[in-house]
């Protein structure tokens, strides 16, 4: 009797653990596919691709965020390594990565508009203009400008600056985070530091910072920021394009994500905690 009722468990349990590996292989083929974002260095571009991420997956899709300086973001999306890259600044910043890839990729519509970049310095230094920097060098007591990831378009355009006005400083080559280290050094000490910088970043809510005028236009008019993608992935991921495409944010919006993410302890945390404090906004984007 005992034998028996043993063999009952052991059957009942083989048909549960039968129906649990059913269900697995159910969940497998739930996934919509994987979908690979390129991103670089920069705080928006980090934050954004983090908050896709969080939406795509509760959609059903798996999504790897892949992190490189900006040229090889172009050059895997045009080959076809990488699916999409949330931030693509035009007319200006991308222009020369745009005009060397734009046949291999497909460009796709506005997220945000009306971006800045160039010089910065805080708010509390006595300089105001980029022509001025040579003029109160002694007086700053600087030699150096803090850059950021040496393949930027940012560093290039700063380069062209140094030549133009005739700069007798030297471009560091760093990265986002670590520039915004130095800033956050300097600030807190309220000491003179010069800075490559770029709105949107949450950089500018956090700091009372200042654009150096840039008379010549080396850095340009203000650029919109649009996404990019192979040029086949809306035939693979319509309703992913639709929803991109529906894709909308201000300082607001964006500023409070950077924010959120810069308070947690990861980038997905912080947009996973922005995508459930903000549900009505990304609904309107992908319902």
């Amino acid at each position: 009797m005992k034998r028996g009722i043993l063999l009952l468990v052991i059957a009942a349990l083989s048909i549960l653990a039968a129906c649990g590996g059913a269900g697995d292989s159910a969940d497998d083929e739930k996934s919509k596919g994987t979908v690979t974002f390129g991103l670089n260095n920069w705080a928006e571009n980090i934050a954004v691709s983090n908050m896709w991420k969080v939406i795509l997956e509760e959609k059903g899709y798996d999504i790897e965020l892949k992190s490189m300086e900006k040229a090889p973001v172009w050059a895997g999306i045009s080959q076809g390594d990488l699916d999409v890259a949330a931030e693509v600044w035009l007319p200006a910043t991308d222009k020369p990565l745009y005009e060397e890839y734009k046949d291999d990729l497909k460009l796709h519509k506005t997220w945000y508009e009306g971006t800045g970049l160039g010089l910065v310095v805080p708010s509390y230094m006595d300089i105001n203009n980029i022509e001025e920097l040579n003029q109160k060098q002694d007086e700053l007591g600087l030699e150096q400008i803090v850059g950021i990831d040496p393949g930027a378009s940012l560093m290039e355009m700063s380069r062209t600056a140094l030549d133009e006005y005739g700069l007798n400083y030297d471009l560091v080559d760093s990265s986002g985070p670590a520039m915004m280290s130095e800033l956050k050094k300097a600030y807190e000490k309220e000491e003179p530091i010069i800075v490559t910088l770029w709105n949107p970043h949450w950089a500018f809510a956090e700091y009372d910072l200042k654009y150096l005028e840039d008379p010549k236009k080396v850095y340009g008019e203000a650029d919109d920021i649009y996404y990019m993608t192979r040029t086949d992935f809306g035939d693979d991921h319509p309703e992913i394009v639709e929803w991109m495409n529906n894709w909308k944010m201000d300082d607001d919006s964006l500023g409070s994500l950077m924010a959120t993410i810069k308070e947690a302890d990861d980038a997905e945390s912080g947009a996973k905690q922005w995508v459930e404090e903000n549900q009505k906004l990304v609904s309107e984007w992908t319902e």
